[in-house]
């Protein structure tokens, strides 16, 4: 694979795929790309040297190319990847390019079904401090900030140390591919439900993912958690409980109690590999945190403050909600929500209801499709009328675009927090809310 210099992706604007990309133009590969949509991403890559297509097509794919990089979310049905396929280009899957990666370095995989991103990020910048050097590669476009000050906003750092730090992710079982020496679980919780059956799957996945990890190795949990406990049960590495790690001397600049386990996560993972305290401490305390993960956006012509979050799944959402609580204890609380699949939305319909307990005021956007086909039987309305039949929220609301969403919030001033919430692309309204 690293010997490939014609390197085309599939969904090059993707997170995690663009992260690679970039690992092959720092590699002097010739790169290109399709999308289906222009993004920031995208326009970043074009700066540095890709090659990127809106749009699929045979043509797309050169007659030097020697190695196709696809989505794990791509449908099989690609042109694109047939067309590879048919002229005998080698594939990889985005989950197996990490796992090439992981066989080559000292990985760290951090996985879990919240918290990835932010722990990664904290777990890179550590070791960055460290003078380590590592290879990093993340969910999201992460603010490190590298020796001389510097702040980096990427998905991607290139080391030349022994060690790969990774978000791991469990869609379709992607973290299987990695080859790890420390894994971190943040947590485990009911989420992907459109590929897996039940919590019991998810927990069988998890305990794969565990058993990879090799006699003299590392698994950092919270050990005496129902839902990690199964995952537990056969492992040959030695399990850290990561609530035993006090961070008392280790302040953060993000609030909420997920983000201080996940600094309790970081901490323990640093102190495994004999970081010092000192480094530690610093590192957590001037964390700049991380595309979409509570990010300030601005303030209003009224005066709102705008934060904007990933969050999609309940626990995700109750985190958010209770970490703008604790920053802002006097401010009301409105959310813009965009539900992420149509899948997800149907089948976590009732915890989804029930998770916006301390908001003030919920808009519920149209789902966001992403891989999936439209359903019908599932809409945003009927999410809108189940949070007020939980009764959960005082003020619920519908919305049909990203325009008439943000026309809503014109009259909110200072006395309100405004978040826009979401997998897909609510984060765009920011311009919207802000201009108006």
């Amino acid at each position: 694979m690293f010997k490939a210099q014609h390197v085309h992706f599939i969904g090059i604007g993707g997170i995690g795929v663009s992260a690679v990309a970039k690992m092959f133009l720092r590699r002097n590969a010739d790169v290109s790309g399709s999308d289906i949509n222009q993004s920031p991403v995208i326009d970043e890559l074009k700066k540095i040297g890709a090659h990127v297509s809106l749009g699929h097509g045979v043509d797309n794919i050169s007659a030097k190319c020697d190695l196709v990089v696809y989505t794990n979310a791509l449908l099989k049905d690609n042109v694109e990847l047939i067309e590879a396929r048919k002229r005998g280009i080698s594939t990889l899957s985005y989950p197996e390019v990490l796992g090439e990666i992981s066989r080559e370095k000292f990985t760290i995989a951090i996985s879990g079904n919240a918290g990835k991103t932010t722990t990664t990020a904290m777990i890179g910048q550590i070791l960055i401090n460290a003078g380590l050097e590592p290879t990093i590669i993340v969910g999201s476009l992460a603010n490190f900030t590298d020796k001389k000050g510097n702040i980096m906003r990427t998905n991607f750092v290139s080391g030349d140390g022994e060690y790969f730090v990774v978000e791991a992710d469990e869609y379709k079982k992607a973290f299987l591919n990695l080859e790890p020496k420390i894994i971190a679980i943040t947590n485990i919780e009911e989420d992907h439900l459109d590929y897996y059956k039940s919590l019991i799957d998810i927990q069988s996945a998890f305990a794969e993912l565990a058993n990879k990890v090799p006699e003299g190795g590392f698994i950092i949990c919270s050990a005496k958690d129902k839902n990690v406990l199964p995952v537990l049960d056969s492992v040959r590495a030695t399990v850290l409980n990561y609530p035993d790690t006090l961070i008392s001397n280790y302040p953060i600049s993000i609030p909420g109690e997920h983000n201080r386990d996940n600094a309790k996560v970081a901490a323990t993972v640093a102190l495994v590999l004999g970081i010092g305290e000192k480094i530690i401490e610093t590192s957590l305390r001037n964390f700049k945190g991380a595309w979409r993960r509570f990010e300030y956006k601005g303030e209003t012509r009224g005066g709102a403050l705008l934060y904007d979050d990933y969050a999609h799944n309940p626990q995700k959402i109750k985190a958010v909600i209770a970490g703008t609580k604790e920053k802002f204890p006097e401010k009301r609380i409105i959310i813009i929500f965009q539900p992420h699949l149509f899948s997800r939305t149907k089948q976590m319909l009732k915890e989804l209801a029930k998770s916006f307990l301390g908001a003030d005021r919920v808009i519920v956007m149209p789902i966001y499709a992403a891989r999936e086909r439209v359903d019908s039987s599932i809409t945003h309305r009927a999410l809108a009328d189940a949070i007020v039949v939980s009764g959960t929220v005082p003020q619920v609301e519908v919305a049909d675009s990203l325009d008439e969403a943000a026309l809503m919030l014109e009259s909110e001033g200072k006395e309100t927090i405004c978040l826009t919430v979401g997998a897909g692309d609510v984060y765009t309204m920011a311009d919207k809310i802000l201009n108006l």
